[in-house]
């Protein structure tokens, strides 16, 4: 059964860096494209990036764009996001999804990582 493991959240101070893993129990890997998403309490679901097989890369924020880096290592069966610049508006649960196409939105049924929570504060 394919599953999805995140890992690399916690608290940081503002301005500082953090990096997610996604991995997936799967020796398929390289033909899913994953997309991270993020949730802050009181707030819907919001789709941060999604990386595509070929490794092409789609964000939908604007406010991550030169902050957040989405990167795979098919080998590893894993996807990585690097978040460098944390500000104080981006602590919430992350996750990871995977799927046949990137899109900005998935079903809650679609395979999601368990989360994981991001932090900032001094």
């Amino acid at each position: 059964q394919l599953q999805l493991e995140e890992s690399g959240g916690g608290l940081v101070q503002p301005g500082g860096s953090l990096r997610l893993s996604c991995a997936a129990s799967t020796s398929d890997f390289r033909h899913y494209e994953i997309g991270w998403f993020r949730q802050a309490p009181g707030k819907d679901r919001e789709a941060i990036s999604c990386i595509q097989t070929n490794n092409e890369v789609t964000t939908y924020i604007d406010a991550v764009k030169g902050r957040f880096t989405v990167s795979r290592d098919n080998a590893k069966n894993t996807a990585f996001m690097q978040m460098d610049g944390l500000k104080p508006e981006d602590p919430a649960q992350y996750y990871c999804t995977i799927a046949i196409r990137c899109r900005s939105s998935y079903r809650n049924d679609n395979l999601w990582g368990q989360g994981t929570q991001i932090t900032v504060s001094s």
